[in-house]
């Protein structure tokens, strides 16, 4: 995706907000029982458009904008005449976000769901009750479109210096790039990095929501390796504590396989933490995430999957 492609979705992204265009996006299981159920297969309005993502008469857009949209490959013409998305814009705290189009089946698929919606949440309780200091460095390890970085830069205020979002996709980092400029979020850095290989400098805040299971296929934005999905999750822990300034956090989204009634990744965070001197806190967002995932044999003996957010904090100086 080419910096024509960034331009026609903010493009799109300024349409949209214009028409005061809102859509929450669900899991993509509902997302697919919710097309199931419905009688008419074609788009209706904006929200059927660039939300559920189902084909629709070149009439419902803007001629200008369809054709830009269509030049760049973010929209197709289809054999029956009809128009296609290959994006999808969801809403989140008042600002629009560009990701990948439903189904989510290409390897390099940029992901946004529930997942988003509980991570841009404790990002914002975490930043509401433990403000950022004055010129603070945020990363956002992983950042796919870009919603957890920009939620954070937004509930820091004005004592945010850089924000950097950084992911190995560089799908991702287009979306990443539009939605930044979309939410009008000007310090932004931009590297295409596997963790932190490209990475300088040290933070005062690392947000991140890793893949947390384990897919067959092993698709970037859901395969986390490890057992149960927990390797990528441990990593980015590791990694982050090295890169925080004195007093400095990591909050971490991620879910983890309950296993006999232990949390064997927290359990073993806790310690990491308490080896390298730094505070420690759990909570528990939701109790069973993706249920639907102990069908498979990877996930024989666990209990449940559990979404967890984590805060790891260096001493200060």
């Amino acid at each position: 995706m080419n910096d024509h492609c960034v331009a026609r979705l903010v493009d799109l992204g300024n349409f949209l907000k214009s028409r005061h265009y809102e859509f929450t996006t669900p899991t993509p299981l509902t997302h697919h029982r919710v097309l199931r159920n419905r009688v008419e297969k074609a788009a209706r309005d904006l929200r059927d458009i660039f939300g559920w993502n189902l084909p629709f008469d070149g009439a419902l857009l803007p001629l200008p904008l369809r054709d830009k949209l269509v030049s760049e490959g973010l929209t197709q013409l289809q054999d029956t005449g009809m128009y296609q998305s290959m994006v999808r814009v969801s809403s989140l705290g008042g600002e629009l976000y560009a990701h990948s189009r439903f189904p989510t089946s290409e390897a390099d698929a940029v992901f946004f769901g529930p997942d988003t919606y509980r991570f841009a949440a404790l990002i914002a309780q975490e930043l509401a009750a433990h403000p950022l200091g004055a010129y603070g460095r945020i990363l956002d390890m992983g950042c796919g479109g870009g919603p957890g970085g920009i939620v954070a830069a937004r509930s820091a205020g004005g004592s945010v210096d850089e924000l950097v979002l950084a992911d190995i996709n560089p799908e991702a980092l287009a979306l990443a790039k539009a939605n930044a400029r979309l939410a009008q979020v000007e310090f932004c850095t931009f590297v295409q990095s596997d963790l932190f290989q490209g990475i300088t400098g040290d933070f005062d805040l690392i947000v991140s929501n890793p893949p947390y299971l384990v897919d067959a296929e092993r698709r970037t934005y859901r395969h986390g390796g490890g057992d149960y999905g927990e390797g990528l999750s441990q990593r980015i822990l590791e990694q982050s504590i090295a890169h925080l300034r004195p007093g400095g956090r990591l909050v971490l989204y991620t879910g983890s396989a309950v296993v006999q009634g232990v949390d064997s990744f927290s359990e073993w965070a806790a310690g990491i933490a308490a080896r390298t001197g730094c505070a420690f806190t759990r909570r528990e967002i939701d109790p069973d995430v993706f249920g639907e995932e102990l069908d498979r044999p990877e996930y024989a003996g666990v209990d449940r999957i559990a979404a967890i957010g984590l805060v790891v904090q260096r001493p200060p100086a």
